[in-house]
């Protein structure tokens, strides 16, 4: 069985675009993104509560705040109907800096990110839940 395609990695300024798991996780980690694929640990039903989220993710989310010294995890269900969603997509459409890691992980739907490495050009880093 051919595995599904759930990350892309598009550099615009090299008009490439990286779609093979390997050669998405071999770029992301020349600019220092880690890019894992997890599974959760029994069935998840369409509906799932936050809780049962983190429960069915536990053992890779303990795993990584052992690794990078997080805290806290949280689960934000975000769609064309959440309320005020313009409002809050309008904070990231302008560049902005983190000086801590961020940790993304998409159950279900996509998500699109627009990095811009210390080294190299801005990246377009779109994940979609698969199977």
């Amino acid at each position: 069985m051919e595995e599904q395609v759930v990350a892309v990695v598009r550099i615009p300024e090299e008009n490439r675009s990286l779609h093979e798991p390997d050669q998405v996780r071999d770029f992301l980690a020349g600019v220092g993104i880690d890019y894992e694929r997890w599974w959760p640990s029994g069935e998840l039903p369409p509906d799932a509560s936050a809780e049962q989220i983190l429960r069915a993710y536990a053992k890779q989310l303990d795993q990584l705040k052992a690794q990078g010294g997080y805290v806290t995890a949280d689960v934000i269900d975000v769609g064309p109907e959440t309320p005020g969603l313009d409002t809050m997509l309008a904070k990231f459409s302008v560049e902005h800096w983190h000086d801590e890691d961020e940790v993304r992980y998409i159950i279900a739907g996509r998500g699109l990110f627009h990095v811009h490495p210390q080294s190299g050009p801005v990246v377009a880093i779109e994940v979609e839940a698969g199977d």
